[in-house]
């Protein structure tokens, strides 16, 4: 268990995490949602680590933290102004925006069907880990069908040894899961889970008519 909640004092917890994503070993970090299990998402025995410690199988693929919103051409391609106008607005924030992958990327994340889930939290110390590791695939900190862990000792509590370092920051400012949006629908914007920012909020920045027609009707993802 590392501190990281004073940018002037957390430099040695940050180098602990930074090496242990470099060797492949699975962390948890504080975001502005909830904590956060990860790992470097170009090493799929990482990812595949991850959601072993989640208990998840590769059918629920981990989205990825990126550190800033520039990331996006790198990792995506063919995103609508749409979302790009959500993550300009959004971002850093509880916004996670499913787009198409670029197919030459050199990553495993789980059964994606070509997409990728991504987001820039907005959180001090996950942003300047995530400027020194790069993207990182990221699901929340606890066992699958548990509550999302809001502190470092709620992840630790169920997560246990399968973490090589934990970084607290203490408690999680919203303590709720970021809102998901799938870009990635010629139809429109879809919200296939409620969270951090609400359905208002984004209608408020694009307009209704960028959803798809029946996107008020979705039901929220678990």
């Amino acid at each position: 268990m590392f501190p990281c909640s004073d940018p002037a004092t957390w430099g040695p917890s940050l180098d602990a995490a930074v090496d242990a994503v470099s060797r492949g070993a699975v962390i948890v970090l504080p975001t502005d949602t909830v904590y956060g299990v990860g790992a470097d998402a170009f090493n799929a025995d990482a990812v595949a680590a991850v959601l072993a410690a989640k208990g998840r199988g590769r059918q629920m693929p981990p989205p990825v933290l990126i550190p800033d919103a520039r990331t996006v051409d790198g990792l995506g391609y063919d995103v609508p102004a749409a979302a790009k106008a959500l993550m300009e607005a959004c971002w850093p924030g509880a916004l996670t925006v499913i787009v198409h992958a670029q197919p030459s990327l050199a990553w495993d994340l789980g059964e994606t069907h070509g997409t990728v889930a991504l987001r820039v939290p907005d959180h001090p110390a996950a942003l300047a880990l995530l400027k020194r590791t790069g993207p990182l695939a990221v699901t929340s900190a606890n066992k699958t069908g548990q509550p999302a862990a809001t502190t470092a000792s709620d992840a630790q509590a169920q997560l246990g040894d399968a973490v090589a370092v934990y970084l607290d920051g203490g408690d999680s400012p919203l303590g709720t899961a970021s809102t998901i949006v799938d870009a990635t629908d010629p139809a429109g914007l879809r919200v296939v889970r409620d969270g951090g920012i609400s359905r208002e909020r984004l209608v408020e920045i694009v307009g209704v008519e960028a959803f798809a027609p029946e996107a008020d009707a979705q039901e929220a993802d678990g």
